[in-house]
């Protein structure tokens, strides 16, 4: 039986104490950016939205997070309560230490129009279709004590809106819809990631086996007492890697979500990195020069264009860079850069010109993507140099996330695996082997979570805690010749099957309502 007693007062005044200290951080920190708006902030609308973008990461709480604790409290190496609170101290250093390469990675999948417009009823609609969705989504499965994939379950939400928002466009109206090449990239990392879950934790498992002789560690877990010291010691470390790589990558997909929201109703606030520094702006100059002569190399001398800004999002739309972009993105940095040159810093930029700047960068950024990604333009090693450094820079400016973002997905994330773990742990520990799950198992299954996600993490893909900690179970009870229950098994599956076409059609129909709504 797993210890159900209520945590002692003093935990509950620590875990207040935190709480609240947190809240109070993140709100002066919000109340603080905001102030500087140009426009009126509405307060209900903002407020509504990260209240729904953060119980998406408390629900991935019940989810993923609970995964990292499921081992440590079903041998008994921590109590729930130490666990749980072990497990968010390490997610929270996870999330302030993240990169911010995966929340980019998931925003780049939505529509670029979508994105550049997010401030408009169409963003808004796009970003509450897809967060009710993966909430709702999540939820049921949680109910039905599933480990389904919140990784999974944004992802198909992001389709759905995708291809809602082509389908609601009038005739002969072009749209970018979904960027398939990232959704298939993001989809094979879904994908191939519980498999070498599986398949790793077995080979380990069999490795353990053959190095340690000790049967205590391949034994089921006592009822009545925790395990030795050295196999505790194990257990703790695995969980403690499993919780900050989970916090690392899936602590970010909330951060792009919030700072979608943040852009979109708060522009002026939060368009641009509005840093005082002036280094990043003289970066840019530096990069965009660089970058013009460059560009004027391969320029063909008999191409004209008419409207620079035009044709650089014609070749967004398209995924198609041509002779004629060449010549435009040359025309169009150099207009920008000449809209720039009276300041000394972003911060100095007028709030006025944030919203329409930062959409330029963005649009340049997702233009570049096509040299220095998919190698459209044939350039030499050296020439490429100067188109990755400056789209360094113009992620820089754009693609930020402040600190006190971090600071509440973290919280929620923690707060999520503080209620809802006990679903989960009783599944990953009893329910996916036919015999119970052995100390080895589960370290041998967390080691190898924790490298899948930390290594995801490094390539800026997503990938899901549950998906790869789930497999590896099942991979260590196929080597260990315990066998599979079939009925869970089949159940995950299936939760994993519906999880995107569900997810997509929920979405979709939110987008097409909402869009009439607000």
């Amino acid at each position: 039986m797993l210890d159900t007693s209520a945590p002692t007062w003093w935990a509950k005044l620590l875990f207040m104490a935190v709480l609240g200290g947190g809240l109070a951080y993140c709100a002066s920190q919000l109340m603080g950016d905001v102030s500087n708006a140009q426009e009126a902030t509405p307060w209900l609308l903002l407020l509504l939205a990260l209240l729904i973008a953060l119980g998406f990461e408390f629900v991935n709480g019940f989810h993923d997070t609970a995964n990292a604790v499921a081992t440590v409290i079903y041998t008994r190496s921590l109590t729930p309560h130490v666990a749980v609170v072990w497990s968010g101290l390490w997610n929270f250093l996870g999330v302030m230490m993240a990169s911010g390469a995966v929340a980019w990675g998931i925003v780049s999948l939505l529509p670029v129009e979508l994105i550049l417009q997010v401030n408009s009823s169409a963003g808004l609609a796009m970003v509450f279709a897809l967060l009710i969705a993966a909430v709702v989504w999540n939820l049921g499965t949680w109910w039905l004590g599933l480990p389904a994939s919140s990784s999974h379950t944004l992802i198909g939400s992001i389709i759905g809106v995708g291809l809602a928002n082509q389908l609601l466009a009038p005739a002969g109206t072009a749209t970018s819809g979904v960027d398939w090449d990232k959704a298939r990239e993001v989809g094979l990392a879904l994908l191939v990631s519980p498999i070498f879950g599986f398949v790793a934790a077995a080979l380990l498992l069999l490795a353990l086996k053959l190095v340690v002789r000790n049967k205590e560690l391949f034994s089921e877990p006592s009822k009545d007492k925790s395990p030795p010291l050295w196999i505790r010691g194990i257990l703790i470390a695995t969980c403690t890697a499993v919780s900050f790589a989970h916090g690392s990558n899936d602590g970010q997909k909330g951060m792009g979500l919030i700072m979608l929201i943040l852009v979109g109703v708060v522009p002026t606030a939060f368009a641009l990195n509005r840093t005082p520094d002036p280094a990043l702006l003289d970066q840019f100059r530096g990069a965009s020069a660089a970058l013009v002569q460059t560009l004027d190399h391969y320029a063909q001398p008999d191409v004209t264009v008419a409207d620079p800004a035009s044709a650089v999002a014609d070749a967004v739309r398209t995924k198609t860079w041509t002779p004629e972009t060449t010549v435009a993105m040359s025309q169009f940095l150099v207009k920008l850069d000449q809209r720039m040159v009276d300041y000394k810093s972003l911060a100095s930029v007028p709030t006025d010109l944030v919203s329409n700047l930062r959409n330029d960068l963005y649009l340049v950024s997702e233009a570049l993507k096509l040299v220095d990604k998919k190698k459209q333009l044939a350039v030499s090693p050296e020439d490429m140099k100067s188109f990755t450094t400056f789209h360094a820079v113009v992620d820089g400016a754009t693609r930020f996330i402040p600190n006190w973002v971090k600071v509440a997905v973290a919280l929620a994330l923690g707060l999520g695996t503080m209620v809802g773990w006990r679903r989960i742990v009783v599944t990953v520990g009893e329910k996916i082997g036919k015999t119970h799950l052995t100390y080895g198992q589960g370290a041998a299954a967390e080691t190898v979570a924790a490298i899948t996600i930390g290594m995801a993490d490094v390539l800026g893909l997503p990938v899901s805690t549950t998906q790869v900690l789930s497999s590896g179970i099942a991979g260590t009870m196929a080597a260990n010749g315990s066998g599979l229950q079939g009925s869970t098994v089949r159940n995950i599956l299936l939760a994993w099957v519906l999880t995107l076409p569900v997810s997509i059609l929920l979405a979709g129909v939110l987008f097409a309502v909402l869009r009439v709504l607000i």
